[in-house]
């Protein structure tokens, strides 16, 4: 006979343990300490074994006939239920460790070789800032669309709408990082983009031709902080990227040489990059090397504040403001200016990009090395500092 509800309830602890049989291997355990304990008796590959289902009174019968059912259902597919359910607890273990901050971690220390110091520090502080204390508990597996969403919206309310973008972007690339290791099946952040605000772009404004002179001389004119006067002409006429010039430090530059070697621990691509410097720039630097020697840093723009940090981030782009031309060009607009006068004045492309940065080890024609398209380049910056006074009405020497 089959146990009843009440007779479930009903059993009392006698002086020993003893068993109450329903069906099919079912069973209640009940314990001389009064606790009632709910059992399956099975065989599986010719032995006896046994399955525990759970405690009564929070498993009730009917929950214990449901699970009863559902191991006997895995013995007809050749399944041992005790097995199962240990594989089914050390699944749950991994994805409750496998959280987004764990993941997220892992992916960082996987990108750090291929990445600046800088560059890696920006991308991990936003997630860090915006996106672990939303989700970096979660299990990566169960963080949806609309959970990912609401996380990005704090962020969009604060009207931040580039950090917004760097860090969706970053959200996406871990997510499809956890899918390639088989650690989720889908990514939540992706298509987040239709219904999120986006950053009015501005194109790293540009400079016209046209108004190089007028631009040029109000930076030669301005005495207020002459400081970034000269850095700003250094940054247009060597074309690097602005925290590339500002992280700087002296015995960096060559001047014997003519050369800016930047270490690889500070480029975007993980690479040194080997600058060639025209007279102009190298006047530049002198003056800079100048003006500064009295604050003793090491670094050829010193901080305001403190002379042993690096500039602002925005220090360029206040300037340019101070100056009044930053609706005409950013600081970055000045790479565009160089790239587009170099290309229209037909120098070799990879000589250009090499200037940029842009190109990856494996994407110049032959093998590249230190020493490969110098000349070129050299004579192209040399070119194109002269090119620039002549458009202001410069010597040379200024």
């Amino acid at each position: 006979m089959t146990l009843t509800a009440k007779q479930v309830e009903a059993a009392k602890p006698t002086e020993r343990d003893y068993k109450l049989s329903d069906a099919s291997g079912l069973y209640l355990l009940v314990k001389k300490s009064g606790s009632k304990y709910w059992r399956l008796k099975y065989r599986f590959a010719g032995k006896e074994k046994k399955l525990s289902i759970g405690v009564y009174p929070d498993i009730s019968l009917a929950q214990a006939r449901f699970e009863r059912d559902t191991a006997r259902r895995l013995l007809m597919e050749g399944k041992d239920p005790s097995q199962e359910k240990q594989n089914k607890k050390k699944e749950e273990k991994v994805r409750n460790d496998e959280t987004f901050k764990s993941i997220a971690e892992e992916w960082f220390i996987h990108q750090a070789p291929k990445w600046s110091e800088r560059h890696f520090l920006e991308n991990k502080a936003r997630i860090k800032n915006h996106v672990y204390p939303a989700i970096g508990n979660r299990p990566i597996t169960d963080i949806k669309p609309m959970e990912m969403l609401s996380c990005l919206r704090t962020i969009e309310k604060a009207g931040t709408l580039q950090t917004l973008r760097k860090t969706r972007q970053t959200c996406i690339r871990i997510f499809a990082y956890a899918i390639v290791t088989g650690r989720a099946t889908n990514n939540p952040a992706d298509y987040l983009d239709t219904v999120l605000l986006s950053p009015i772009s501005t194109n790293n404004r540009s400079l016209e031709v046209e108004k190089i002179p007028k631009f040029i001389n109000d930076m030669i004119n301005n005495h207020k902080n002459p400081i970034m006067s000269l850095a700003t002409r250094l940054l247009m006429l060597t074309a690097l990227r602005s925290h590339e010039l500002r992280f700087v430090k002296r015995d960096e530059v060559d001047t014997r040489n003519a050369l800016l070697e930047i270490p690889a621990s500070r480029m975007k691509k993980r690479r040194p990059h080997v600058v060639p410097l025209s007279r102009q720039a190298l006047n530049l630097i002198n003056a800079l090397s100048e003006l500064t020697k009295d604050r003793k840093s090491s670094y050829l723009i010193p901080g305001c504040r403190n002379p042993q940090k690096v500039r602002n981030r925005k220090c360029f782009n206040k300037f340019l403001q101070q100056i009044g031309w930053h609706e005409y060009i950013t600081a970055h607009g000045f790479r565009h200016i160089f790239s587009t006068i170099a290309n229209d004045n037909g120098f070799h492309t990879d000589w250009i990009e090499l200037q940029l940065a842009h190109v990856d080890k494996n994407s110049i024609r032959g093998t590249y090395n230190h020493a490969q398209y110098l000349d070129g380049r050299r004579e192209m910056m040399q070119w194109y500092a002269d090119y620039i006074d002549s458009l202001a009405g410069l010597s040379p020497e200024v």
